[in-house]
């Protein structure tokens, strides 16, 4: 463990929360989509090719790529430390997404403030499941279902491995992610193509996720929200859904808020104990700003005591 990385770390937030995403035509996410799609054209053009065992393949070679290529970008740097810190935040800032997550919520808010209609096309952007018919309620609880689940998997995780590993943790984590996110829920060839990595997902969110579930709760104290509720409904719910880990963040969230997240013939979190109007989504934000406050300075205090120690 190198102590530059909590600077990094912070510098990288900062990168995220001001500028936002780099282009698409320099984002690494973006260049992993490509490979990933190319994998899988590779594999639709070789059928006699076994799936799980192609998909298990590529999905390691993509890994050791895009790890390797952040390795040497950030090693090539090595020579000066201001730019060796300057380098490695803006690679670990494309790790992530806090801007565009709560962006995306907020816009959600406005837009049901505005426009039903515009409000159902824009979360169908967000969610996978069919949002032409939803009603406000449904279209708020799919807004915070997808806001509270990438609390874990669009910020939490990489940063848990930044911290951890260092930034080609992070990297090696968003390879992983995004090629669940592109292949797991696909047509039946292609849930085998990503098995591994959705099975890899699994277990490199499953100390995050329930982490964040935590800190969602403890969040929910210091906003005076019903904290007690939350972690109830946590360790109620939080196995109903298909995914062992989403389910933590988001039925702690539901607990917390008081009221009653769905998807229709998948899920129900929570009780309905307050309407679901686009107030929540303001709450919800909050409580995620909160969460994700929390962490930073859980992960910093005990990466501090860890270095004091050893």
């Amino acid at each position: 463990m190198d102590a530059s990385i909590v600077l990094i770390v912070l510098i990288a937030l900062v990168i995220d929360l001001v500028l936002g995403e780099l282009p698409p035509s320099v984002h690494p996410v973006v260049l992993m989509g490509k490979f990933i799609d190319f994998s899988k054209n590779f594999k639709d053009k070789h059928p006699s090719l076994d799936t799980r065992l192609y998909g298990t393949a590529s999905a390691i070679l993509i890994i050791a790529v895009f790890t390797t290529l952040f390795t040497l970008a950030i090693y090539l740097t090595n020579f000066n430390a201001p730019i060796f810190i300057l380098v490695s935040s803006i690679l670990l800032s494309t790790t992530f997404a806090v801007k565009v997550l709560l962006d995306s919520a907020e816009k959600m808010r406005k837009y049901l403030d505005e426009d039903l209609d515009l409000a159902r096309r824009s979360v169908s952007y967000l969610v996978s499941r069919d949002t032409s018919e939803l009603s406000v309620e449904e279209v708020v609880s799919a807004t915070i279902e997808t806001l509270t689940e990438n609390i874990a998997d669009s910020v939490v995780s990489p940063l848990f491995y930044a911290f951890i590993f260092g930034v080609p943790g992070a990297v090696a984590y968003r390879a992983v992610n995004t090629m669940d996110a592109m292949l797991g829920y696909k047509d039946p060839e292609t849930l085998k193509i990503g098995w591994f990595p959705a099975k890899l997902d699994d277990f490199l969110n499953y100390i995050p996720a329930r982490l964040t579930g935590i800190l969602v709760t403890l969040a929910a104290l210091l906003m005076g929200l019903n904290w007690r509720n939350a972690y109830s409904i946590m360790m109620r719910d939080a196995r109903k859904t298909p995914s062992p880990n989403s389910g933590y963040p988001m039925a702690a969230a539901a607990g917390a808020l008081e009221v009653k997240l769905k998807k229709i013939g998948c899920y129900e979190l929570g009780d309905d104990l307050k309407p679901l109007d686009s107030g929540k989504i303001n709450e919800a934000l909050v409580l995620t700003k909160i969460t994700l406050l929390l962490f930073v300075l859980l992960s910093v205090t005990v990466f501090g005591i860890f270095l004091a120690i050893f």
